[in-house]
């Protein structure tokens, strides 16, 4: 009696793993140094893959259910053991069982910046975090490339391995996917979602993971990009540079004297003024007192006939109150009347005049 109890228990009779952990992807059956005898219960539970692995080579797998080992339920080991004609002696195999549920909630993030090239602002850098869920797809792949022989392989683990991992695929898949840093930024989102496609070949390919969602919840961009988007926002919004100009104006006006604007508008209701006053055939000032007035308002045709002013995009902006770059756009589309001596523009206070009442 003695020797039957000392012979049960150097041999396994039944070989499970009951998982009360929420946090395990791999665990390797305590075999203690025993061997599996002929016949030997294997049960795996749902979520549960059986993968065993004979002289470090990978042998049969096993889904959910209750298996009696025998050489017909384990072809694969018996043809690495060199079984002919089926096993009868008890044998020595590890047993890994992995877990294939639906692990959520995971964060991922870039600890430096993401290079990426863009189409409109050339190379820039971009900083992402975001959470995603995954489940295992193959167990033989997860543990040859991710848990390795780690006995009890947990998310912690996983956590610290796969970040950089991750990273790694998203950079790849956001440069692959082209999408400009304008809506990297503002529709993050979506993101997301345009990006599993791309994400999850190089992710089952290469560590047998599916990445069922992946959520990018925050993009930022270096500071000088972002004036850049601001800056493009409130070109769009502004529109063209003479409906630029003209709300200068009316700003100008609501603020009186206070800077190139308000100049600017009462510069261009000066000239307005001056040029009905000269249309007029009678009135209260009467033609006698035309020359007058258009001779002291700067831009009217008395003084551009007796001393021509040639100006600058330079004034010109000053005078509008608006950037030099916009000055030179307007002259080049030819909005704004000008000549171009050389490599330099130069603008008429006439030309002026005529572009602030088009």
């Amino acid at each position: 009696m003695a020797l039957m109890d000392f012979i049960k228990k150097q041999f396994i009779d039944i070989i499970e793993w009951s998982d009360d952990s929420r946090d395990t992807l791999s665990y390797r059956f305590p075999d203690e140094d025993k061997e599996i005898k002929r016949g030997a219960q294997l049960i795996v539970r749902e979520s549960q893959v059986a993968q065993f692995i004979y002289l470090g080579q990978f042998g049969d797998t096993f889904g959910p259910g209750k298996y009696a080992l025998t050489t017909d339920n384990i072809p694969v080991l018996s043809d690495l053991k060199g079984w002919k004609y089926g096993f009868e002696s008890p044998f020595k195999a590890d047993v890994y069982y992995v877990v294939t549920r639906l692990f959520t909630g995971n964060k991922w993030g870039t600890a430096n910046p993401v290079m990426m090239r863009d189409q409109d602002f050339g190379i820039v850098r971009l900083r992402a975090f975001g959470i995603y869920d995954f489940h295992i797809t193959d167990p033989k792949l997860f543990l040859k490339e991710v848990a390795g022989t780690d006995d009890h392989f947990r998310l912690d683990e996983f956590s610290d391995t796969m970040r950089s991992r991750i990273v790694s695929v998203f950079s790849e898949a956001l440069a692959q996917s082209k999408i400009p840093a304008l809506d990297v930024a503002s529709r993050y989102g979506e993101l997301g979602t345009a990006l599993l496609p791309l994400i999850n070949p190089q992710t089952t390919a290469k560590y047998g993971l599916e990445i069922t969602s992946f959520v990018v919840e925050n993009v930022s961009v270096p500071p000088e990009v972002e004036q850049a988007i601001d800056k493009r926002s409130s070109m769009a919004a502004v529109g063209s540079l003479n409906d630029y100009v003209k709300f200068q104006m009316a700003q100008g006006l609501e603020k009186g004297n206070g800077g190139p604007g308000g100049m600017a508008a009462e510069m261009a209701v000066g000239m307005a003024m001056a040029q009905q006053m000269m249309n007029q055939s009678g009135g209260i000032m009467g033609p006698q007192a035309t020359p007058a007035v258009a001779a002291t308002v700067p831009g009217s045709a008395a003084t551009a006939n007796a001393e021509p002013q040639l100006l600058t995009p330079t004034q010109v902006a000053q005078l509008l109150g608006v950037a030099e770059s916009d000055v030179v756009s307007s002259l080049e589309k030819g909005d704004l009347k000008g000549k171009q001596i050389g490599t330099q523009w130069r603008v008429t206070r006439a030309a002026v005049d005529q572009f602030l009442h088009s």
